[in-house]
C-alpha cells in the first residue's frame, strides 16, 4: 500500500477554504478614523530620541461610546493594561471617549511608579479633550524595565488634540509602530439596507502594530479598532472575544507573548444616530458587523505576520482532520513555532521532515500512518511517508509571498489556520541589541 502511495501522483490536500471576504464587504480607507465619529492623530512627543519619528497616537470618539478589550494574559502584565482593565471594570467592557498610545518605552515593571504614570496619563488627557480619565484607556509598547516620563504627555497633549482630524488615522498607526517596517491598517463597509438601515453604510476600521515578540494569549502587539455601528458594550466584547480568537490569536511571529499585548474597539452608533435598536445577538446586522469585525481583524493580523521582524515571507499553516478544536491548535502552533520549520522556509528548502517532527511532539492525538502534509500546494508526504516531488518545482515557488503549509492529520474533522513568518539573520540582528 505504502509503495502503491508512492508511486501514484497524489493531489493537494482537499482542505476547508479559509474564511474570505464576502462579496457585501467593501474594502475601504481611513484605517481607524474610517467609521464615523471619530478622530485619532500621531505626533512626536519626545519618548523616543529622532525628532523625525512619531512616538503617540491618539485616538478619540466625538462622545463617549461602547467599548472593549482584551489584554494579554502575561502574569508581567504592564501598568497600562492594569490601568485600562480598571477603566473597563475589569469585565473588558464599558464606556471610552478615547485612548493614547506611546511607543519607545513599555512601561512594564515599572512596579506603583509606573501605575501612577499611567493613571496620570489618563488625567493629562481626559483634560485636554473634556472628559473624566475614567474614560481614557492607555498602552504603551517598547523596552520593558525602564520608567516611562509623563512629561511629553503634558507638553504635547495640548498640540495632538488641536491635531485631531477624521484624516488622522495613518499618522496614529506610524506613531505606534516599533520594530515594525510598515504600518498597518484595514478598514471595510458594509450596507444597512436590507438590515433596517436603509440608505446607511455601516464601518468597521482599525490599525495595529506588532512584528516580534508576538505570540498572543489573547502578540508585541496593539489594536485599537472603530466601529460607526450601534453596540452595546457587552454584545461588543462578545464579538471582539471571538474575532481575536479567529485572528490575533492564530498569530505567532516567534511564540512570545508580550507584557503589553490588547486590543482595543470602540463602537460610537454615528452611521444610525437615533436609531431605536443597537445590534442584537443573532440578528443579520450583528451577524454582518462579526463578518466586518473578522475581516478587518484577520486581515491586521496577517499584515502582522508578514512583517516578523526580519521577515521575507508569510506563512500561512492550516491544519485539518483534527480530533478537536485543541489538537488543531496544538498541530498548527507546533508547525507556526519551530525554529527548524522557519528557518527551513527562510533556505527555500522543502523539509518536510521537520513538520513532521513538529506535529508528532505537539501531543495533538493522530496516527502516523493518517498524516498528509503538503508544501505550497506540492504533496510531499501521504499515509506518514514521502512523497516525491520536483525540488526545482519546490524552490520557483519558494518565490511567492505566502508560503502554504497544510496538513491533514486524518483523526477527525476539525480545522484551523495559524499566520506566522520565516525566521532569517535579520530577526537575530534586530533582537540582539533592541534596547540600543
Amino acid at each position: 500500500m505504502a509503495e502503491q502511495q508512492q508511486s501514484c501522483a497524489p493531489k493537494p490536500l482537499n482542505l476547508q477554504a479559509c474564511a474570505t471576504r464576502d462579496d457585501w464587504l467593501v474594502p475601504c480607507e481611513g484605517g481607524v478614523t474610517a467609521a464615523q465619529g471619530f478622530q485619532a492623530v500621531g505626533v512626536h512627543a519626545g519618548f523616543r530620541a529622532d525628532p523625525n519619528r512619531l512616538d503617540m497616537a491618539l485616538v478619540v470618539a466625538d462622545e463617549p461610546c461602547a467599548c472593549a478589550a482584551t489584554f494579554t494574559k502575561n502574569v508581567f502584565c504592564a501598568a497600562p493594561i492594569t490601568v485600562s482593565r480598571r477603566h473597563l471594570d475589569e469585565v473588558g467592557y464599558g464606556i471610552a471617549r478615547g485612548i493614547v498610545i506611546n511607543s519607545g518605552n513599555a512601561n512594564a515593571a515599572t512596579g506603583s511608579v509606573g501605575l501612577e504614570t499611567a493613571e496620570r496619563t489618563t488625567e493629562i488627557v481626559g483634560e485636554a479633550i473634556g472628559c473624566p480619565p475614567r474614560e481614557v484607556l492607555v498602552a504603551s509598547t517598547g523596552v520593558i524595565g525602564q520608567h516611562l516620563d509623563v512629561s511629553p504627555y503634558l507638553n504635547t497633549m495640548p498640540q495632538a488634540v488641536a491635531s485631531l482630524s477624521p484624516e488622522g488615522g495613518n499618522s496614529a498607526a506610524r506613531a505606534i509602530m516599533t520594530t515594525d517596517t510598515v504600518s498597518k491598517e484595514a478598514a471595510v463597509q458594509f450596507s444597512g439596507d436590507d438590515l433596517g438601515y436603509p440608505g446607511v453604510t455601516f464601518t468597521v476600521g482599525g490599525m495595529a502594530k506588532g512584528s516580534g515578540m508576538i505570540m498572543p494569549n489573547m502578540a508585541t502587539m496593539i489594536s485599537v479598532i472603530t466601529t460607526d455601528a450601534p453596540i452595546l458594550p457587552d454584545v461588543l466584547h462578545a464579538a471582539l472575544v471571538g474575532a481575536v480568537n479567529k485572528s490575533f490569536n492564530k498569530v505567532t511571529v516567534d511564540s512570545d507573548t508580550s507584557t503589553n499585548d490588547c486590543c482595543f474597539v470602540f463602537a460610537s452608533g454615528a452611521a444610525a444616530p437615533g436609531a431605536a435598536h443597537a445590534f442584537a445577538p443573532e440578528t443579520p446586522a450583528y451577524e454582518r458587523f462579526v463578518a466586518a469585525l473578522d475581516e478587518v481583524c484577520q486581515t491586521l493580523a496577517r499584515k502582522m505576520a508578514a512583517d516578523g521582524e526580519g521577515a521575507t515571507r508569510l506563512v500561512t499553516v492550516t491544519v485539518a482532520g483534527a480530533a478537536n478544536d485543541a489538537d488543531a491548535d496544538l498541530a498548527a502552533r507546533a508547525i507556526a513555532n519551530s525554529p527548524l520549520v522557519k528557518t527551513a522556509i527562510c533556505g527555500h528548502d522543502a523539509n518536510w521532515g521537520r513538520i513532521a517532527m513538529a506535529i508528532g511532539k505537539c501531543g495533538a492525538h493522530f496516527a502516523q500512518e493518517d498524516a498528509a502534509i503538503d508544501i505550497m500546494g506540492l504533496p510531499v508526504c501521504r499515509g506518514g511517508l514521502t512523497v516525491e516531488f520536483d525540488e526545482d518545482e519546490a524552490l520557483r515557488r519558494f518565490e511567492n509571498p505566502e508560503i502554504a503549509i497544510e496538513v491533514d492529520l486524518g483523526a477527525g474533522d476539525v480545522q484551523t489556520t495559524v499566520w506566522t513568518c520565516d525566521f532569517t539573520h535579520d530577526y537575530i540582528t534586530i533582537n540582539g541589541d533592541y534596547r540600543s
